[in-house]
């Protein structure tokens, strides 16, 4: 079934929702912001643990969000997934500090080729229940193809999203998360392409991220994946600041999913066309 996640994204040690396209190692060049809380971390780990809403993550986007994390971490302990900076030396620190799984994709590439035997090792380390590899891409269009994307989504590799790909790297962890890097943050639709060979391709739990706009979004996503797609729902969301759509209405739906018979909350919305 598909499932709403939420996550808690990190910069300069507050909870924000960027634009993940204007992300950058050059500090002089500042991302595009759509919403900067005022609530601090624990303040969203202690919402969603309240709703019971498994799978959140937490996202450090670069340096400075090491307190933040693990502030959230404190605050839901084994209730949160973490990534952002995870490597083979640090990893073992994360789950002490509390984080229910690893997600982890930069420090899986060496001068931006994928090496194989660095999942190994961390699989050999912590587990893979314990694992969330992180395959965030772009699509590279004259490549027919998306590839996934590191250093904060700047740089494609040549590792394509392709069946044998998520069926070769799904022996070392327990979930894929991928964010569609090209619409992360403009809340302007979802990449449905992406979407349905996700559920085609994954044998393995697989959450879907950027553009959500809509409540109906979890719908399409489910349909297209015929429910193998998580949907993690950021700017759009009214506690990010957004207008579109309701947290409450994403708990619900959820609340739904785990419930069959139970009232449908979109059924005072219009059709999904």
């Amino acid at each position: 079934m598909t499932i709403f996640r939420p996550c808690i994204d990190l910069h300069n040690g507050q909870v924000k929702q960027i634009v993940g396209g204007t992300l950058t190692d050059d500090s002089s060049q500042a991302p595009t912001t759509n919403f900067v809380s005022d609530r601090p971390p624990s303040y969203y780990a202690q919402l969603y643990q309240q709703h019971n809403l498994t799978g959140s993550h937490v996202i450090k986007l670069g340096p400075g969000n090491e307190d933040a994390a693990r502030e959230a971490l404190r605050a839901w302990p084994l209730g949160l997934q973490i990534g952002g900076g995870i490597t083979l030396d640090n990893a073992q620190h994360w789950l002490d500090a509390g984080a229910e799984k690893l997600i982890v994709t930069s420090w899986l590439f060496d001068n931006d080729v994928f090496q194989e035997e660095r999942l190994q090792a961390l699989c050999d380390l912590v587990g893979a229940s314990r694992l969330v590899v992180d395959l965030s891409c772009r699509r590279v269009r004259e490549r027919q193809g998306w590839f996934v994307a590191i250093k904060r989504w700047q740089v494609v590799t040549d590792l394509g999203i392709s069946k044998a790909t998520l069926e070769r790297l799904s022996k070392y962890c327990s979930e894929f998360l991928i964010h569609a890097a090209d619409v992360e943050g403009l809340s302007q639709g979802i990449d449905e392409d992406l979407v349905r060979v996700l559920g085609d391709w994954s044998p393995i739990p697989c959450t879907y991220a950027g553009g959500a706009n809509s409540l109906h979004d979890l719908e399409r996503v489910k349909a297209l994946s015929r429910g193998r797609v998580d949907l993690t729902i950021g700017s759009a969301l009214d506690i990010f600041g957004g207008s579109a759509i309701k947290f409450e209405d994403c708990v619900a739906w959820n609340a739904k999913q785990a419930t069959p018979g139970a009232t449908d909350p979109f059924e005072d919305l219009l059709p999904f066309p």
